[in-house]
């Protein structure tokens, strides 16, 4: 019998689904999962959610990937490999490789179908299937209690969104105990909830649940020739119709600063979404906060040499202003402004970048004018390009998303010149 007094955290392993292209982020996903892209300035989208779990006490993990996981693999074997086994904690990667019949993940709950044996062999109570993908901070033990007071099948991570915004979302209807009455896949008319009708709760790819009951779930599941054999489309909405299912709201355990800082989430899964979550992070005060000490995001994290500014000269002088910048860039001659900058960049004399999102190991070379932009990693920006300032010129030869942000790689440079010759 479990010690009353023991963290639920203790008896519950995290499993993460990690296996997704995210092919609305267009180019940035063309090597990487989408999971495995850089965020912040020094971490990965994935960190978020296995730092949630490690900070909530969760020492028990596995991510599961398919999609292009090579990135993904190594980060986490980096960044993650801190666990001790003899202390009964871990991180195991869970790739898919038709471990049971002939095919690979169809689907999320396949994904931990599969595994069953594998989770079996890690003695625990309950299981908490997170999404990959998200920006956000969150104390999981909170959403274990409420599982456990409930007496809930499954709990879901719901987020609490306007009316008007809820129809791209799958939501919940609930009653006044919080339990979900119906799960509607991105509805015209969203429901409200009963303590206000302008509000709809928005599900999060979160869910809880005991594992002896869904490995039960998931046998039938597995041999039902007429699932789609995942969690949102078939496991939830059964357990709705037939079970208990009860929603957690993301505001009773979201981790914030102060009691009034509002609820951070984000998906970054379209390039618009993704630029403007890292340039909100040069703001005074943003509402992510990535330098609070009693809520760490982990990450992989590389030895590199502290920022350099060089070169004080009228229109030479290596300068950022509402910036961040990591460790190892050599900012020369270069003005930044709201800009953010991953490890390693290189940017060279009379450069101007101005809203512009870089990620590790570009090189910016001289005159070049960066606006609005996202810069791959490992690009190297030519001398005098300008993005930023003519969108129908910058659409002949990179990615301009429906709001105006640029998006370059290496790839679309090569084509660029082999043109231009």
């Amino acid at each position: 019998m479990m010690n009353p007094h023991t963290r639920l955290s203790s008896r519950a392993m995290a499993f993460v689904l990690a296996g997704g292209r995210g092919s609305r982020l267009k180019e940035l996903t063309d090597n990487r999962a989408k999971p495995a892209v850089y965020f912040g300035g020094k971490t990965r989208i994935i960190d978020f959610a296995l730092s949630n779990a490690l900070n909530s006490g969760i020492r028990r993990m596995c991510v599961a990937t398919q999609y292009k996981a090579h990135s993904l693999i190594r980060h986490c074997q980096r960044g993650w490999n801190f666990f001790r086994a003899e202390r009964n904690e871990f991180l195991d990667i869970l790739p898919a490789s038709q471990r049971i019949d002939d095919y690979w993940y169809r689907g999320t709950a396949d994904a931990v179908s599969q595994n069953i044996d594998i989770i079996d062999s890690y003695d625990v109570d309950y299981i908490l299937v997170l999404a990959g993908d998200h920006i956000y901070k969150m104390d999981y033990e909170m959403m274990l209690q409420q599982h456990v007071d409930s007496g809930a099948d499954v709990t879901v991570g719901c987020l609490t969104v306007p009316r008007e915004e809820a129809s791209a979302f799958g939501v919940m209807a609930v009653d006044a105990t919080s339990r979900i009455t119906d799960f509607l896949e991105k509805p015209a008319d969203p429901p409200g909830t009963p303590d206000d009708p302008n509000v709809t709760l928005a599900s999060m790819g979160i869910y809880v649940f005991s594992w002896k009951f869904l490995r039960e779930i998931l046998q039938k599941d597995h041999d039902d020739p007429n699932s789609s054999h995942d969690f949102g489309h078939d496991i939830i909405p059964d357990l709705v119709k037939n079970g208990k299912a009860v929603a957690h709201r993301f505001t009773d355990s979201c981790v914030k600063d102060t009691p009034e800082a509002p609820a951070y989430w984000r998906d970054v899964g379209t390039v618009d979404a993704f630029w403007k979550a890292n340039i909100d992070l040069t703001d005074f005060t943003p509402e992510l906060n990535l330098w609070d000490h009693n809520w760490p995001i982990w990450t992989y994290s590389e030895s590199v040499p502290p920022a350099k500014f060089i070169h004080d000269e009228e229109d030479r002088r290596g300068m950022a202003i509402s910036s961040m910048i990591s460790g190892g860039c050599i900012i020369s001659g270069t003005e930044v402004r709201n800009s953010l900058m991953f490890t390693m960049v290189k940017t060279n004399s009379y450069a101007v970048l101005d809203h512009a999102v870089i990620l590790p190991y570009v090189v910016v070379n001289r005159y070049a004018r960066l606006k609005n932009c996202v810069i791959d990693r490992g690009v190297v920006i030519p001398e005098k390009l300008v993005v930023g300032e003519d969108p129908e010129e910058d659409a002949k030869w990179f990615r301009v998303s429906d709001k105006g942000i640029t998006l370059i790689t290496q790839n679309m440079l090569d084509r660029r010149e082999a043109a231009l010759k």
